[in-house]
Order: C-alpha cells, then structure tokens, then sequence
C-alpha cells in the first residue's frame, strides 16, 4: 500500500489565509538574506586588518633556528634532512645575518657548513642534560664543529639547563669551561633572567650571558611585554656590570591559551615583535627571535603555545609583513562566505516548509542558524589553522563531529521552538466529535495486556470499557508471565460477569513479553473485527472514546488514531506533579507538531489501528521492547497516515517512583535505537523513499536528543579524564580552545530556554511547572545516555534492580536510588573544584572549562534532586489536571511488574 493523500479531517475546515509557498515566499527570502548579510559583516568586523601598530623595515638581529619540519621531533628521533636544512637557511637569510641553533645532533651539526654560503653567523649550540654520556659527545662533536666552522661566532653550552635542573650549577660550569679551553670563540650559556639573577656564580663561567626574555610565560599582557622584557635586560646588566648580555630568545607566540593577563595571537605577536623590533634596533641590541619556524613537537612538553613562536608557518610561510596591516585570521574569507551561504541554505530550506510563519518567528530562526553554523565554522578554521599530531586530530575530530550533531539539534530545535511559537496554519488539525447515535461504525477489538498487575486496577479498567458508548466491540485480556495464579484469577472472574463482550486468556510461561501477548490476541480477533484497539491496564477510558475517534477510518488512508498518555493520580506528592507536567509537554508540543507532518509516535495505549493493515504487516515485533512505535514506523513505511487528538480520552497511573519512572525512559530510548537500527535505511538513506522528508525529519530530530545525552555522557567522562590531567599535569594538559566549550553550555542554556518559551506557549501551567518539568527531564539524561549506548550496540535489554529502602529515611533513600548518578555528581564537582583551585581561576579558559563541568554536572544534580523528592512523603495540594470522568471512585494504585513500553 502506497498512499499519499492528505488526511482529510472530519471536523469542519477552517478557512486558511493563501500563502507564497516554499522557495517563493518574499519573507522568507528577505529574513535569510538579512541574517546571513549580518552575520558575513561580523565575520569582516571581527576579521578587519588591524593596522594601528607600528611597521619595521630593517634587519632582524637573529632567529633561534630549529629547522624541523612536519612529522619530524628530536623526541622521536626523527631530524631534517640536508636538503631541509639548507632551505631553511636560505630563507632565513632574507631577514637577518644570524642563528643560533640548539644541538648538533644528527645532521644539525652541518648547519655551520650549509650557512656559510648565505653569510651567516652561527652561534653553535650543544644540547646538555642529565645524562652524562650523551652529554660528553655532544660536547665533543661541539668543539669539533666550532673549530672546523669560520661562521661560528660563539658557542652555547646548554640551554635552561639549570631552570630545568638537569645539571648543578658547578656541573655546568665545568662543562662550560671544557669548551672554553678547546674553542676560540667567545663560549656561554642560556637561562632565563630569574636563573642569572638567583645564581650569580654562572656569570663567573661564562664570557658574555645570554639571557631569555619572555614575557608570554610570565602572564604579562602583550601592550606591557616589551618595557616588561627591557626591564628585565636592564636588571640582568645591573647585576652583572661589565659583562655583556645577549638576549638569546625574546618573542611571542601567535596560538595559545592565557596565562593570566597575556593572550596570544597572530595580531598581539606581529605587535610584540615589530615593537621589539624598533626598540632593538635604536638601542643597539644584540638579540635572538625566538623563533624563525613554527615547532609543534615542543607543545608535548611546553603546551599548545610551545608550537607557535615562529615568524614563520610550520609550512614556511610568513605569518605576517613586518609592515601594513595585519590580518587575524587570513583564511576567514572562504569560512564566512561557506558558512553564510550554507546558512541561507539551511534557513530557506527549512523556511520553505513553513511560509505561514511570522516574520518574526523566520527573523529568529534565520539568526539562529546563522549563528549556530558561524560557531562551528569558526571551529573548523581554527582546526585547519592548528598543528595536531594524529592522535589530537583524531580526538579533534571527534569533538568537531560531536559539534556537528550539537549544530544540528540546535537548528532542529530552533525550528520546532519559532514554528510552534510562530506558526499561523494548522494543516492536520483533527477536532474529535463523537458520530451521531445510530451510524454504523466498524466493530472494535480491544486488547488488553496485563502481567502481574493488581486485580483491583484492572478492574476498573474493565469496568471503564464495559461503560464504552459504542455498539460492536469486544475485550480480550491476556495475562502472560504472571506466575501466581492467585493473580489473574480475579480478572478472569471479573470479565466473566461483565459478559460475552469480554474474553480472558491466561498464557503462562509465554515469549514475546507484551508484543507476545498482543499477537496472541490478534490471532484470537472476531474476524469481523476491523479495528485493534490497544490500552494499558490502568487506564480508565471515556465512554465517547471509540464513538469519536473509530469515524477517522473512514478514510481509507488512515493506518492508526492515537490520544495523549494521561494520568489521574495525583497523590499531593510534589515528585507526581513534576512528571506529570514532564509527560503533558510531549503530547502537548511535539505530538502536536509531529502530526503537522504526519509522523507522530504510536504509543501502545490509546490506539486504534486498522486491523487489515496490522495483519499484513505481520503484527506486533516481539523483538523490539517498544513495539508500538515500531509499528507505527512501519505503518507510515506502508503509506498509511495517523490521526492525533490531542483530547486525552483516558488517563492511567504514573511511576511511583523515581525508580520506575528512570527504568521507562530507559525503556523508550533503548527501543528507539533498536528501531533506528531497524529502519535506518527508511530514516536516512536517499535511495529509499518510504517514508516521506517531514517524517524522516521528526524522527531523526526526535530521537536526536536522546543521542545527545549519549554524547553528553560520554563527554563527560573525557571531561572528568581531561580534568585530571589539569590538576595533575597542567603543562601537557591544556584547556580545550574557546570553540569547543561555548557550544556546550549554548546548547544547554538554549534548551531550557526552548522548554520554558513552549511550555508558555502550549502547555497550560504555571512557571513552577514548567521548571519542575524540566528538571525532570533533565535529571533523566544520565539514564537516556546509558540505554541509548546499549541499544545501539546490543539486543539484550539489563535487568533493573530496584533498591529495597522504603524504610529509609527519604534523604537516605533518594541518594541510594540515585547513587551512580550521585557519584558522578561528586566527582564532577570534585574536578570542577581541583582544576579552579590548581589553576587559580586565573584565566578565561579556566574558568569557562569549570562552567563546563557545573553544566555537565547539573543532569546529575536534578537525577539527584528528583530521586530525593520522590522519596518524600505525599501531601496534600491541588489538583494537577481537570478530574477525568469515570464510572467507579479512582484509588491511587501501585504500579508493579510494567511490561508494556508506554507505561
């Protein structure tokens, strides 16, 4: 079965303003271009060529020269070739007369030889550390490169040594004096200013100091940096009169985070250096960039700033002029121009769905996505822009897809929250009314699954349906898995005296769970019977419920009806309100809004189905724990339409507690991965066409949040991973760069806005409510997160302990029910504390990654909150919904042994 048509309500139509349709519509049109004209003038404005600093055009004094390249590191034991060296050299003699290298391992101990012919001036490095033999024939290969080399103006012995306490100073000094007494250069060695200043005896060692200024490290703010540096030289040659002083590095990095008041970037470093630059050359100075080529092996032991201290690119290109205006970001012109366009896209693609929308509804979504896609594509720039190793690309990209799925939910739920709030056409809008006495509608069977619930419940549902103001229908009961017979002997009874119209089967041992059940059932169907009913066993229905919803089957496309879950026992606890207002905003928003495009989620109770269309379907999976809803997939696979009211025409019993109501929604999730996996095909694939583009829509971007809060699990053990390499080794753990935690605490800050807007808007309570409902949602996301990993990755549903502590004090009780997420709790808070308190709250991206933790930490805080609430005694408030009408009084019924998925 194929059909397509459009549902044709049997309500009277409403007349319908005329709307310019799709890609035509002016407003839409004129609300993308605004936004996406908008947001490319910001990414000019934030990218406008700064040129309020001062130009340089002499020479350079000199470059620290490491000439390694992509992939290769001392570390890995992995150096330049010949031919790379000689490069290097050759550019860097375009800017100045002098290098100083660091060792002469390997083929670096050919520099001196490869730069005479570009007449340049080494000053020769050996690499010394605390291990003796090594350093022996560095010293010995030195000596013999100084004295072969006339371009050796001097020689380094060692560089921050001391400062890394590799070597005593006494050691290091006989190091320094065994050269001293086989070269004929001046020799020395390089520490940063504090260590000359706290060792004055080193200065006795050397011929001249060669001292490192470099104010980044030290937290200085750049426009403070140079008079900071030349402070710092001035105090050195104070202290040591008569001895001259080099500066052997000096510069600035252009990537990195904070330290306390410095900032790098490509703009701060072209500032620093050209300011330097003219200092050093009115005074005189005699000085070393640090440095001339970009060196991202060094970020393994120095940090991400480490990487980014050359004039030059890793891939050798100058990072900018030393005269006119320098730009902060030289690729952002393709990103703004990709991401506005593909914004524009997006907007009018998803605009084109909805012409009957406000102006200012199109306005804000419009804004929204151009917004949220600028985000991510600042975050690619900056990808492209910055060195990883395989390993952080591949932990980078990892975060950039999660960045992606975070961009899609929050236009999906941009879309939902300005059509619902902004939309003017209701296109499916089915307004029930019960058929008139006398018509003739099609015989009804309605099934009934019970395992293990309580005698008196069920009957009163059956005392409900016994009540029902329809002419042809008939009950069957069926009991599977309830090992005391005790227990379904008095439903058995009880149908017995309500008459032939109602059928009792008790099926023992039986496999297939509820979906067993209900396709025993419907082998057992009148065959006369052209509707399948199905109901919960706690749900007391309204008389009119089949004489107003049956009539939608007249349309021939119509596979299956479905009403709002309901509840009607309210027991005064604060715990039921919430989840009561938690359930009433699906039904109330997103059912709603589903049925706009004909893809609402068929829940087990409440609904009617066609019965033809179920047989030939193969009735209910008995694979799938939530084989409503797989039903329903597969009912709109075949081509058949649902109907939704959003009149509730009977109300059940909620879960009693935070327990219960924890184990259903793992339940629903968990089922919905199965069914993703099932019908991933019909979801996502362009070649099959069974369902149609609203109803892909609805489904991915409905259950795209539950794949969130997986993410969102996940995450939160790299946070809490990452958070201790922060406290425990701060130097190779950084802070994650700005891009990758905004859009975390974005999406969480939008999502509860998103709630509250919708709840005002189509959910009739108060702000408690509403903030009561979404910290009930919220404290289900650990929870979520758990079964939506296990259902896409197994097909064996855990077994759930429920804790045994109702004696407990409810304090006592709610920490236990919600002990694993208590322990996260604290762990996060823990690392939120441990990383604020290490690194001194000093810079933005420690305070931001700690916000990021309270944020990941705030699921566990309200599943905490909810579970002790729960636990707490009932008393006595207001109703939380209209009385529903019945036949017999409601008593609050435990709810024990739900097998059903939509209980």
């Amino acid at each position: 079965m194929t059909h397509q048509s459009q549902f044709r309500p049997l309500a009277p139509q409403v007349s319908r303003p005329r709307l310019r349709s799709g890609w035509r519509n002016p407003i839409s049109w004129f609300a993308a271009l605004t936004a996406a004209a908008a947001t490319f003038s910001i990414w000019a404005a934030l990218n406008r060529p700064v040129d309020n600093m001062p130009a340089y055009r002499g020479e350079i004094g000199g470059f620290a020269f490491s000439p390694f390249h992509a992939g290769e590191s001392p570390q890995s034991n992995v150096y330049p070739t010949t031919k790379q060296i000689d490069s290097d050299l050759k550019l860097v003699a375009t800017k100045t007369h002098n290098i100083r290298t660091y060792t002469v391992q390997n083929d670096l101990g050919d520099i001196p030889a490869l730069a005479a012919k570009y007449h340049l001036n080494v000053t020769l490095g050996a690499w010394i550390d605390q291990h003796p033999k090594a350093n022996e024939a560095e010293l010995h290969k030195v000596v013999k490169v100084a004295n072969a080399n006339s371009d050796v103006k001097a020689v380094m012995v060692g560089n921050e040594v001391i400062l890394r306490r590799n070597l005593t100073v006494a050691e290091l000094a006989a190091d320094i004096d065994y050269v001293k007494k086989r070269v004929h250069v001046p020799v020395s060695t390089a520490e940063p200013w504090h260590v000359w200043l706290h060792h004055p005896e080193l200065a006795k060692s050397v011929d001249f100091i060669t001292v490192h200024l470099l104010p980044y490290w030290e937290g200085v703010p750049e426009p403070d940096a140079v008079k900071y540096a030349l402070y710092r030289l001035h105090e050195v040659e104070k202290r040591f009169p008569g001895k001259k002083v080099v500066i052997g590095e000096i510069g600035w990095p252009s990537d990195g985070i904070d330290i306390g008041g410095a900032r790098a970037s490509r703009v701060l470093q072209a500032n620093f250096m050209r300011t330097f630059f003219n200092v050093a050359q009115k005074d005189h100075l005699h000085y070393f960039v640090m440095e001339a080529f970009d060196q991202p092996w060094k970020t393994s032991f120095e940090g991400r700033a480490a990487g980014y201290w050359g004039l030059w690119s890793l891939s050798r290109q100058m990072k900018y002029s030393l005269t006119g205006p320098v730009l902060p970001n030289r690729a952002w012109l393709p990103w703004a121009a990709g991401a506005s366009l593909l914004g524009l896209l997006i907007t009018l693609g998803l605009l084109s769905r909805r012409p009957d929308m406000r102006f200012v509804g199109k306005m804000i979504f419009a804004v929204l996505v151009q917004g949220f896609g600028t985000a991510l594509a600042m975050l690619l720039m900056v990808m492209g822009e910055t060195y990883l190793s395989w390993s952080a690309a591949a932990v980078w990209s990892t975060l950039a897809l999660g960045q992606g799925l975070l961009l899609f939910l929050l236009i999906a739920d941009s879309f939902d929250l300005t059509e619902t709030l902004f939309g003017r056409v209701r296109k499916r809008h089915f307004e029930p009314v019960p058929a008139p006495h006398g018509t003739k509608l099609p015989k009804v069977s309605l099934h009934l699954p019970i395992c293990n619930e309580p005698a008196d419940m069920v009957k009163q549902t059956l005392n409900a349906l016994a009540a029902l103001d329809y002419e042809d229908y008939e009950v069957l009961v069926i009991d599977n898995n309830t090992k005391d017979s005790a227990v379904w002997e008095p439903v058995a009874a009880h149908c017995a005296r309500l008459g032939a119209k109602f059928r009792f089967f008790t099926l023992g041992q039986y496999p297939g769970y509820k979906a067993g059940a209900l396709n025993f059932a419907l082998r057992e169907t009148a065959p006369d019977a052209e509707i399948v009913g199905v109901l919960d066993s706690d749900y007391i229905v309204d008389p009119d419920w089949l004489r107003c919803m049956v009539p939608a089957f007249a349309d021939p496309v119509v596979g299956f009806t479905q009403s709002p879950q309901d509840y009607r026992d309210n027991d005064g606890s604060i715990f039921k309100r919430m989840m009561f207002w938690e359930y009433a905003g699906f039904f109330q928003i997103g059912m709603v809004n589903r049925n706009e495009r004909n893809a609402i989620i068929q829940h087990g109770t409440m609904t009617l189905i066609r019965t033809d269309a179920l047989k030939k379907d193969g009735g209910w999976a008995e694979w799938c724990i939530t084989e409503d809803s797989e039903l329903g997939m597969r009912l709109f696979r075949d081509g058949y339409e649902a109907v939704y009211s959003k009149r509730s025409f009977g109300r059940g019993v909620m879960p009693d507690d935070f327990n219960a109501f924890r184990k259903q929604r793992y339940r629903w999730a968990y089922g919905a991965m199965r069914i993703t996996r099932k019908h991933w095909k019909a979801l996502i694939s362009p070649f099959d066409r069974t369902l149609t583009l609203g109803q892909r829509w609805h489904f991915v971007t409905g259950w795209l949040p539950w794949m969130g809060d997986a993410l969102g699990l996940a995450f939160l053990f790299l946070g809490l991973a990452w958070s201790a390499g922060l406290i425990l080794d701060p130097v190779r753990f950084e802070f994650p760069i700005i891009l990758f935690m905004l859009p975390s605490i974005g999406l969480f800050g939008f999502k509860i806005v998103q709630i509250l807007a919708l709840y005002s808007a189509r959910v009739k309570c108060g702000l408690g409510d509403r903030i009561g409902a979404a910290v009930a949602g919220l404290a289900l996301s650990h929870t979520i997160g758990k079964a939506v990993w296990k259902g896409l990755f197994s097909n064996k549903l855990p077994f759930l302990r429920t804790p045994k502590m109702k004696d407990a004090p409810a304090l006592v009780q709610g920490l236990v029910m919600a002990r694993e997420e208590f322990v996260l709790l604290a762990l996060t808070w823990g690392a939120l504390l441990g990383v604020g308190i290490g690194h001194h709250w000093a810079t933005p991206e420690a305070k931001l990654w700690c916000l990021v933790l309270f944020t990941q930490s705030l699921p566990y805080l309200a599943s905490v909150s909810v579970s002790i609430i729960a636990a707490l005694p009932a008393r006595t408030v207001h109703s939380i919904a209209a009385p529903a009408p019945t036949l017999l009084p409601i008593s609050r019924m435990p709810v024990s042994a739900r097998t059903a998925a939509g209980d």
